[in-house]
């Protein structure tokens, strides 16, 4: 006998033998005082046996079956391999349609000797940066760079946003090669195109999103304040204030969404197959809905602080790559030549005029003078890296100057013999 029942029949002996009463013995053993006479009946007429619970040998009625045991073993050792417990229970109870709970799931794995996937770290204290009350008031993003399709593919960038109020994986997440420029327009575009225009975004220091030289050209000294990126020229385009961390850990709640979506998206990706860039992508948007569902909040605030989207047209157009460029008759854009037509506002032509050229995300170039369009050609879509921004267009200049003029000074012989240097220039 346990020691529970070794006490229960001591106290037994005690109210036969008149040292207690039977209000004191079921205070002692906590007890209501119908219970402890029923035990005490139990005793009387089958003795020791009597303190023995009546289902003590018994199979329980909702134990898990052998059959059921097995299969979950076999789905986790095959179709659902890498899965953690609780992303494992969601898929059995979804799609393999056995309603069974997380906690029986560990048992069953860790009986077998399935360990469990991630380790669990000991919690560590610190004092989190209080939510946003309304959604829309700020978003997070960034690019995460991971082996997504292990070893079935290259590796690639995570880029997405998460909404600070509720946590909502935001539209427009999708996988490229590097984090990029390119990549945080389709991400702002698609967000602005769905849910409208948020008042902050909180990001890192990434070239894409700040200017980290320190040159200054002629120009920007003469404006008092440097050329921003494309990024940064179009948020404050749309109008939304850019706040920068200093530290991974600012802006934590963007890393934990890595930490989730690096071991459940990575779990979805291996579950279908997937190989390639398009068809990992499919599988994200796929994902998203279930995402949100799991671990998204409600906002301390009902009412949203999205602002208006512009139309189709003018987001397109805001959420382009910008470049400034004088006409020749003509213009170029890398290798690609743009005629300009001849005829102008009180003019006979465009030559010597500076235009606004904006390269959209479709392939598009669309030539604007004094804000109206006066020419649009096909193109092909940027991609990562990008050609030119306005921030590397400054670095290059000033870096070709030094290379022609270390040029001229080896042609001269006036002593110089440190080697030239490549071009180190790129956009990531």
């Amino acid at each position: 006998m346990s020691k529970r029942q070794w006490r229960r029949l001591d106290v037994v002996e005690r109210i036969e033998r008149g040292e207690m009463t039977i209000a004191e013995a079921a205070q002692a053993l906590g007890l209501s005082r119908r219970q402890m006479q029923r035990v005490r009946k139990r005793v009387g007429g089958e003795g020791q046996a009597g303190v023995v619970h009546g289902n003590v040998g018994r199979s329980p009625k909702h134990r898990i079956t052998r059959l059921v045991r097995e299969r979950v073993l076999a789905l986790r050792r095959d179709t659902y391999g890498g899965f953690n417990d609780q992303h494992f229970t969601e898929k059995l109870v979804e799609v393999e349609g056995l309603s069974i709970s997380r906690a029986s799931v560990r048992r069953i794995l860790r009986v077998a000797g399935v360990g469990a996937v991630r380790g669990r770290r000991p919690p560590k204290h610190r004092r989190r940066r209080d939510r946003r009350p309304q959604a829309g008031q700020m978003i997070l993003w960034d690019g995460s760079r991971h082996a997504w399709l292990e070893e079935r593919g290259p590796r690639l960038c995570l880029m997405a946003a998460i909404d600070d109020a509720t946590g909502e994986l935001l539209p427009g997440g999708h996988f490229v090669d590097q984090e990029c420029t390119v990549g945080y327009l389709r991400v702002l575009r698609d967000i602005v195109t769905a849910k409208g225009v948020p008042w902050a975004i909180y990001m890192d220091r990434h070239g894409a999103l700040q200017r980290n030289d320190k040159h200054w050209s002629l120009e920007e000294e003469l404006a008092g304040r440097r050329q921003p990126t494309q990024v940064k020229r179009v948020l404050d385009d749309f109008g939304i204030q850019a706040l920068y961390a200093l530290s991974p850990q600012a802006k934590g709640r963007v890393e934990r969404l890595w930490g989730t979506l690096q071991d459940r998206l990575v779990s979805e990706l291996r579950l279908v197959g997937a190989k390639t860039v398009g068809e990992a992508n499919r599988v994200l948007e796929q994902y998203r809905p279930a995402h949100n569902s799991r671990f998204a909040v409600v906002a301390n605030e009902a009412h949203q602080a999205w602002r208006p989207c512009p139309d189709r047209d003018t987001t397109d157009a805001l959420c382009a790559l910008q470049y400034i460029r004088v006409v020749a008759n003509t213009v170029r854009i890398g290798k690609l030549v743009i005629d300009i037509p001849r005829k102008a506002r009180g003019r006979s032509t465009y030559a010597k005029l500076c235009v606004t050229v904006r390269h959209f995300l479709d392939g598009r170039y669309r030539v604007y003078y004094g804000g109206e369009a006066i020419a649009e050609v096909k193109g092909v879509p940027p991609t990562a890296p990008v050609g030119e921004s306005l921030a590397l267009a400054a670095r290059k200049a000033v870096h070709e100057k030094a290379r022609k003029k270390r040029r001229e000074q080896r042609q001269r012989g006036d002593g110089i013999t440190e080697p030239l240097r490549g071009d180190i220039f790129t956009e990531r």
